[in-house]
């Protein structure tokens, strides 16, 4: 923790109906049950990292949870509304008096310079991520991963259960394939949509991810992306046909793997396949 700021505890509510709309177009579906957001702040287990950043804070109700940890939070929103309530009446409830060790940012983290924020330091990721955009959220951090040791958080239960899901499942594709690469994932609990204003339509899911210890590939990650992508773009073919784009020599093809179709394959199965293509070309 850099600046120096005791923890301390933030249990007042967020008043509920508060300052800030939730708005459609920015998929928001603001959290207001207590127990969750504190059970969601709980998922970070705050090793390797002293710095957190919030996605998608809204009204802050997991915002201060968060501030109870011995960490420096960063919240994260496109949302104009909810940068002036935290930079105001939630600053004021929560941090009286000053406002070390937390920082709000008006931003869009699918395209905001990471480096700029942490340079090279380690941070944690989580929130209650839009769903419009939550696939991309996971997919930006994979690209940050080697400054990313947790990312936490809820998203709709569906996506949630696919990013931890194994392999044999109709529901295992691109996104738990490059997730567990190098991440332990891990499917926490289920919330209802009582618990949102407004409720979405489905329940939702809180996931942790975990880099692995040794989360650097044995084989080029560049092509491993690309064959993972590749084969699922065609999920219902064998590797045989679905990677013919790829020049597989003929002999190589003959090889059992090319026979099974790509929810077949675990993770460390698709890493031999890259291997074996690395060798042949």
């Amino acid at each position: 923790m850099k600046k120096g700021r005791t923890p301390g505890k933030y249990s007042k509510p967020v008043k509920e109906g508060g300052k800030v709309r939730p708005k459609k177009h920015l998929g928001q579906h603001f959290l207001k049950d207590e127990n969750i957001a504190r059970k969601i702040a709980d998922t970070l287990s705050l090793e390797g990292y002293d710095q957190v950043l919030e996605i998608g804070p809204g009204m802050g109700v997991l915002t201060k949870y968060l501030l109870e940890k011995p960490v420096d939070v960063y919240a994260m929103d496109l949302d104009s509304d909810s940068i002036a309530y935290l930079n105001g009446p939630f600053t004021s409830q929560y941090l009286p008096g000053r406002k070390e060790g937390f920082t709000v940012l008006e931003a869009d983290f699918l395209k905001y310079d990471i480096h700029a924020l942490f340079g090279d330091q380690p941070f944690a990721i989580t929130g209650n991520y839009p769903y419009n955009i939550s696939s991309q959220i996971v997919f930006k951090a994979l690209e940050l991963r080697d400054q990313v040791p947790e990312f936490t958080g809820m998203f709709q239960k569906e996506v949630a259960q696919r990013i931890c899901e194994k392999e044999g499942s109709k529901t295992y594709g691109i996104l738990s394939v490059l997730t567990q690469a190098f991440y332990e994932a891990e499917y926490l609990f289920t919330v209802p949509p009582g618990v949102f204003n407004p409720p979405p339509k489905v329940d939702s899911g809180v996931l942790r991810l975990r880099r692995r210890e040794n989360y650097k590939l044995p084989c080029n990650e560049q092509r491993f992306f690309q064959v993972v992508k590749m084969a699922f773009q065609q999920r219902r073919k064998t590797l045989r046909n679905s990677l013919k784009s790829l020049g597989v020599p003929d002999n190589l093809k003959e090889d059992a793997i090319f026979g099974r179709r790509p929810e077949q394959l675990s993770v460390s199965a698709f890493i031999e396949l890259v291997r074996m293509l690395e060798t042949e070309q």
